[in-house]
């Protein structure tokens, strides 16, 4: 007979709020690098360049309070 062991919902939140707060830190890490390399570029075109990154570290922020909140109703 075969003995299954099944995440309890206890487990399972715990789980995900686990992830949740590693998923804003490695976002923090990337919105980070776009600004730092945004900042580097030179040439034609650059201003446009760096305002899209920005643009993508904003939104990376904006998925971070997603989290956050949602870390909140646990």
């Amino acid at each position: 007979m075969e003995h299954h062991h099944h995440e309890t919902e206890i487990d399972s939140n715990d789980k995900i709020i686990t992830l949740l707060k590693h998923w804003i830190k490695h976002n923090e890490e990337h919105a980070n690098s776009y600004k730092s390399w945004a900042d580097r570029i030179h040439g034609r075109e650059s201003e446009k360049i760096k305002e899209l990154l920005y643009e993508a570290a904003s939104l990376t922020i904006e998925v971070n309070d997603k989290f956050k909140k949602a870390i909140e109703i646990f």
